[in-house]
């Protein structure tokens, strides 16, 4: 098994910026890809961010150029570097690291961003 716990959201001010962090600790061989994901209410969760084992990331387009995915190995800890945020993207974000063989998901319990205008 695998324990995410976020840190990190909170309320800012539009163009302000935040610090997401997800420690991981449990059994954590075979994880290939960790990333962060968001769900604003009444819509459907999204991919935000990821990055492989290999160290490439992938963004979505909505956050290209504001938010940047990193880690630290070490720590088993990844992290979500917002700027420039704005009300669109107010949400709960989720960590989650994805075990490719066996193929398992892990999510942790979320962590509230909100962006005020």
């Amino acid at each position: 098994q695998v324990q995410l716990v976020e840190s990190g959201g909170g309320l800012v001010q539009a163009g302000g910026s935040l610090r997401l962090s997800c420690a991981a600790s449990g059994r954590l061989f075979s994880i290939n890809v960790m990333g962060w994901y968001r769900q604003a209410p009444g819509k459907q969760r999204e991919l935000v961010a990821t990055i492989e084992r290999g160290g490439s990331t992938n963004y979505a387009d909505s956050v290209k150029g504001r938010f940047t995915i990193s880690r630290d190995s070490a720590k088993n800890t990844i992290f979500l570097q917002m700027y420039g945020l704005k009300p669109e993207d107010t949400a709960v974000y989720y960590c989650n690291f994805l075990r490719t063989v066996p193929r398992a998901d892990y999510w942790g319990q979320g962590t509230q961003v909100t962006v005020s205008s």
